[in-house]
């Protein structure tokens, strides 16, 4: 039975792989981006598809926006991917990224109270404290906002779980960690993989920000649009928090080097914001197996090889 779902965010890198797949499976698509971080473009191959409904350029902070939407098409599940991605940039404008990913997930949760929505919300592995044990984190670790990024979206996470305990609305939190793939931006807002592989197949040194041995758990796009797909239709996550990443790290170092294949290539530079910086992220997904049966399928190799090839096919810049 096809769903009437709205996507926010579904413009962005990751909003356009969950886009594919819930078209992919028939359901019936709103898609909400105001284009600050999303582009367009990723949406071209499905403008003509009979299942996307409409894409609105708009804001999740334009409540009137958000109710005359959810008066009009009575979503049975939100996927609030909209948001301020950029830790830089939310240390150097707070307010912008407080506003998007706190205020506007509010805003989004009192449309979906009133109108029974379940609420998928695209949270970050940012929010969580470096990692020590070899077991990696799980949803019980201590969370450490260092920057007003991961700040912001704890505070959304908290009015999130508030509204499944408070209301019994049907609500998760997903906290996804390093998403890398097709559709990535290779420029300063892209993630480590895209812009190692752009300067790579460009010939440019690849720059590594302070020492390098930070460690990343880098998980393939299409696995993690599996996850957060998956999460809007299982009740078994329902007021829960859930990670997925690949469950295994790498270091910048390592990962730079796997790409250029050459150490003189590689450059490190002064790190620009030190204090926000997560030195060992691995990610156990165990409970995402329980509750989801969720695993990752691609491995890191296969994953890079793929997002090389996109890139190298002149994928967008």
């Amino acid at each position: 039975m096809p769903k009437n779902i709205l996507l926010t965010g579904g413009a962005g890198f990751i909003g356009r792989w969950v886009a594919k797949k819930l078209l992919d499976e028939g359901h019936h698509l709103w898609i909400l981006d105001d284009l600050s971080n999303g582009r367009e473009q990723n949406l071209s191959e499905f403008r003509d598809h009979s299942g996307l409904k409409d894409f609105v350029r708009g804001s999740i902070l334009d409540e009137k926006l958000l109710d005359r939407l959810f008066d009009e098409h009575r979503f049975d599940i939100c996927y609030h991917l909209g948001a301020s991605i950029n830790v830089q940039d939310s240390i150097d404008d707070p307010r912008t990224t407080f506003n998007n990913d706190t205020i506007g997930t509010f805003y989004i949760l009192e449309q979906c109270k009133k109108h029974k929505t379940k609420v998928v919300f695209m949270s970050t592995c940012m929010v969580y404290d470096r990692c020590a044990e070899e077991t990696g984190i799980d949803e019980a670790h201590p969370t450490k906002p260092a920057s007003p990024y991961a700040g912001a979206k704890i505070g959304a996470e908290n009015m999130v779980l508030s509204y499944y305990h408070a209301y019994g609305l049907p609500t998760v939190v997903i906290r996804p960690f390093n998403t890398y793939g097709p559709f990535q931006k290779t420029g300063g807002e892209g993630g480590v993989v895209a812009i190692f592989l752009k300067n790579e197949l460009e010939g440019k040194m690849l720059n590594i920000y302070g020492e390098g041995t930070q460690t990343r758990d880098l998980l393939y796009v299409e696995d993690c649009a599996r996850f957060v797909v998956e999460a809007g239709f299982s009740n078994t996550v329902d007021g829960e928090i859930v990670n997925a990443g690949l469950g295994r790290d790498i270091s910048v170092n390592d990962l730079a080097l796997l790409i250029a294949g050459d150490a003189s290539k590689i450059k490190h530079v002064e790190h620009i914001h030190p204090q926000s910086e997560i030195q060992k992220l691995l990610c156990n997904s165990a409970k995402a197996g329980e509750l989801l049966g969720w695993k990752p399928n691609v491995s890191l190799e296969e994953g890079i090889s793929r997002t090389k090839a996109w890139i190298a096919q002149g994928g967008l810049a």
